[in-house]
Order: C-alpha cells, then sequence, then structure tokens
C-alpha cells in the first residue's frame, strides 16, 4: 500500500513541478494547425474516394 502512495505523491509533484504546460497562446495555435491539417487531409481523402469512385463507374460502363 505504501508504494501506492508513493507513487501517486510523486505522480503529482511531477505534474505541478516537472511539467511545462503550454500558454493559452500556444495551445489555440497548436489547435489552428490540427483543425487545417484535418481540413487538408480531409479534403485530400475525398478528392481520392471521389476519383476512384468516378474511374470504376467507368470502367464499369463498359461491363453493363
Amino acid at each position: 500500500m505504501n508504494k501506492i502512495s508513493t507513487y501517486f505523491k510523486e505522480s503529482y509533484k511531477e505534474l505541478v513541478e516537472k511539467v511545462t504546460w503550454p500558454t493559452g497562446e500556444q495551445l489555440q495555435q497548436s489547435t489552428m494547425i490540427v483543425l487545417g491539417a484535418t481540413l487538408v487531409i480531409t479534403a485530400i481523402v475525398w478528392v481520392m474516394d471521389f476519383a476512384a469512385n468516378s474511374l470504376l463507374k467507368f470502367i464499369y460502363s463498359f461491363f453493363s
């Protein structure tokens, strides 16, 4: 039981003293970067899906 107590005390101490938390501005900037990257990747996947769908419809039109 003593090991568990020590673990939680050391974990709390590490979070309070050793971890450097981002400022609000840094957090907002990182969020905007992630949002932008997500939108770009989503657009790329949508274009690839649309192109593959169009290509397969074109190929299937020869067989029907």
